[in-house]
């Protein structure tokens, strides 16, 4: 019997990590792959970029449009309440043998709630990290305990999800597929991205990708403000800002930088969407990576590309050589920026291996999907894990 596997995205971010796995489940002939889009992807402003999901030959069964203009906490919540009402009519309406989802959102939590109440099992990815200035961490930890199938990025993540009581059974230690995406790529040449791009892209070029994050007493325009003041302050550069997510204060984020944009045209873009070619053939060619994204964490390893990390919405997260992690404060960001742009910086990254390489992780994950014993799934026992001391 052919088994229905329902991938879910609603983002650019993590369909571009998806991507393979979807492939992969396309090209099997004893599964079948639904494929349900919801969120940013459905929204002119952030590209609307199901459009990328169409053009890679993917057929989209469900659309669900839960985003409103209203990006505050209130309006997040609306949005959140809705998915989990909206989704629910989808998987009944798709009926889907197992549901599988990525990462951390609020969109994921409100599916996860959804498919919950459906009785669908759900297969989370990335499950069991750490980011402990993000409200997405309450989220994640959520999602694992409604899930059924765990497939964790590295082995310390995948004991972190036996620790909160998931059967050992039930947790794979597969990877990260952006790793394997980036490993995978055949980059876009140099001179087709820049005249693609309309900017000159070397290793004076800075990519700016910057999400809303917890900071104490700080609004979002406060913590960006300080970025761009930092970024203010460096000389002969060229700066390629990707857009903040659609969370609470993204679009604030957005707004403030096309104004930095608009006023220094001649050295800055903004993109809405590079899509996944593009933007990891980015990581390949500019200098440094500055913000606050997981991708710093995740696919740069494999450029050898320097990071500025800033704040904490990714603390707790394993992290290669090459990430510089300073406070949201300008001088520190300054210093920050130059030591990565540094020849010799970037010369000690040479050897460097990204704790999240496995070989195979698409591959392993539909394995794993199709030959997993679906019978009483449903059924979770709570594992104790005997601590000493």
């Amino acid at each position: 019997m052919i088994r229905k596997v329902c991938i879910f995205t609603g983002t650019r971010s993590e369909y571009g990590l998806l991507k393979p796995l979807m492939g992969a489940i396309k090209d099997d002939p004893d599964l079948h792959l639904q494929i349900l889009v919801s969120g940013a992807h459905l929204v002119s402003e952030f590209g609307m970029t199901i459009r990328e999901i169409e053009t890679d030959g993917f057929f989209v069964d469900q659309k669900v449009d839960i985003l409103s203009d209203d990006d505050t906490a209130k309006g997040v919540a609306s949005s959140l309440g809705l998915g989990v009402s909206e989704y629910a009519d989808a998987l009944l309406k798709l009926s889907p043998d197992i549901l599988v989802l990525l990462g951390d959102r609020y969109e994921m939590f409100a599916m996860a709630t959804a498919a919950s109440v459906c009785q669908v099992p759900i297969a989370h990815i990335h499950g069991g990290e750490l980011t402990q200035g993000s409200l997405d961490e309450a989220f994640r930890h959520s999602i694992t305990k409604m899930s059924h199938l765990h497939f964790a990025s590295t082995d310390i993540y995948k004991h972190r999800i036996i620790q909160m009581g998931e059967e050992p059974k039930r947790v794979f230690h597969v990877g990260a597929m952006g790793v394997e995406n980036a490993m995978n790529l055949e980059a876009i040449m140099l001179c087709d991205l820049v005249a693609d791009l309309g900017l000159e892209i070397d290793l004076r070029t800075i990519l700016v990708t910057f999400h809303p994050a917890m900071f104490d007493g700080l609004t979002v325009e406060n913590q960006f403000d300080t970025v761009l003041n930092s970024l203010d302050s460096m000389s002969d550069v060229k700066i390629v800002f990707t857009k903040a997510n659609a969370d609470e204060g993204g679009r604030k984020i957005n707004l403030m930088m096309k104004d930095y944009v608009e006023k220094s045209p001649e050295n800055t873009i903004l993109c809405d969407s590079l899509g996944q070619r593009r933007y990891l053939s980015l990581l390949k060619y500019v200098g440094v990576m500055v913000g606050n994204s997981s991708s710093g964490i995740l696919e740069a390893p494999s450029f050898n590309l320097p990071v500025v990390n800033i704040g904490d919405r990714q603390k707790g997260r394993v992290r290669a050589t090459n990430v510089i992690d300073c406070l949201l404060d300008s001088d520190r960001i300054i210093l920050a920026i130059e030591k990565a742009l540094s020849s010799g910086f970037r010369d000690s990254l040479c050897d460097m291996v990204s704790p999240y390489a496995k070989p195979g992780t698409a591959k392993e994950i539909k394995i794993i999907l199709k030959s997993f014993d679906l019978h009483g799934i449903l059924k979770k026992k709570f594992h104790d894990v005997d601590f000493i001391g």
